[in-house]
C-alpha cells in the first residue's frame, strides 16, 4: 500500500465517531486521535514537590489522576497514542534563555531553583524526582514522551513532527494547569491545524477558579471542543477492538 493509500485509508469514514462536546459535537477519526496528558509531574502535583511547598494545594491537582489514567488506558486498549508532556529543565538551565529574557525573569520555577539549589529534586530538573511523571500515570511501553522549555507543549518540541509522523489530527487534551500549560499548548495546537479537545475533569487550574472557567470560554468561542471524560468514555467504547 502507498504512503497516499495509507493516508486515504487513514481518513476512512469508517473510522469516524461522535464525541458530545461543546459548542457543538464533533466527528473524532480515531486511527488519528491521540490523548495529550501535560505535566502531571511530582512538582505539580504530589505532596513534597514544588508547588506543595509553595503553598500550593496539589490536592485539587490529584482529583484529575483517576480521570486521566481512565482516558489513557481505554485510549491504549483502543489502539490511540498517549502522548506524555513533560516541563523540565538540564542542570545548568540550558534551556532557561538568556539573563534578559522573559522567561527567567517571570519563571517561578527557575527562580525557585536559583534561591534554593538545595531543593533541586523537588523542582522540574531533568532527572529528578520532581522532573518524572507521577507513579500512577508512569508511561507505558508504547507511549511517548516529549519535554518542553516553557509554557506550551509545541514551543521548541518536536511534537508537532511526532504528530505529523503518526498521522495524528484530534488531540484530547488533559492535565496541568489549565489555564497555562493547557491553554497554551491548545493554543498553539489550533494554530498548527490540530483538532484540540480540552477534558474538563481531567484538568485543573492554577490560581482561583475563575481562570478555569476562562479558559472553557476560551476554548469553546476559539480554539476547539470542551467535553468531559465520561463522554469520551463513552465514545471509546463505541471502538469494537
Amino acid at each position: 500500500m502507498s504512503k497516499q493509500d495509507n493516508l486515504v485509508e487513514n481518513n476512512s469514514t469508517q473510522d469516524m465517531l461522535s464525541l458530545v462536546a461543546e459548542p457543538q459535537p464533533i466527528e473524532i477519526n480515531i486511527k488519528r486521535t491521540a490523548v495529550i496528558i501535560v505535566d502531571m509531574q511530582n512538582a505539580f502535583v504530589k505532596e513534597g514537590g514544588m508547588f506543595h511547598r509553595w503553598g500550593i494545594d496539589v490536592l485539587a491537582n490529584q482529583k484529575v489522576i483517576e480521570p486521566i489514567k481512565q482516558l489513557s488506558s481505554l485510549a491504549r486498549a483502543k489502539g490511540c497514542k498517549v502522548i506524555y508532556i513533560a516541563h523540565r529543565y538540564s542542570p545548568d538551565l540550558r534551556e532557561g534563555g538568556n539573563p534578559i529574557s522573559v522567561n527567567q525573569i517571570r519563571s517561578v520555577a527557575l527562580k525557585y531553583y536559583r534561591e534554593f539549589p538545595d531543593m533541586k529534586d523537588k523542582t522540574i530538573i531533568r532527572d529528578t524526582w520532581g522532573a518524572a511523571i507521577i507513579d500512577e500515570l508512569k508511561p507505558q511501553e508504547d507511549d511517548i514522551l516529549v519535554e518542553k522549555p516553557r509554557y506550551s507543549a509545541f514551543f521548541s518540541t518536536n511534537l508537532d513532527i511526532i504528530l505529523r509522523t503518526y498521522n495524528l489530527k484530534y488531540l484530547i487534551f488533559t492535565g496541568v494547569a489549565t489555564n497555562t500549560c493547557v491553554e497554551h499548548s491548545i493554543r498553539d495546537a489550533y494554530n498548527l491545524e490540530y483538532l484540540p479537545i480540552l477534558v474538563s475533569d481531567a484538568t485543573m487550574n492554577s490560581g482561583p477558579p475563575f481562570v478555569k472557567e476562562a479558559t472553557f470560554f476560551n476554548i469553546k468561542l476559539n480554539y476547539g471542543w470542551l467535553t468531559s471524560t465520561e463522554k469520551v468514555m463513552d465514545m471509546f467504547k463505541m471502538i469494537a477492538r
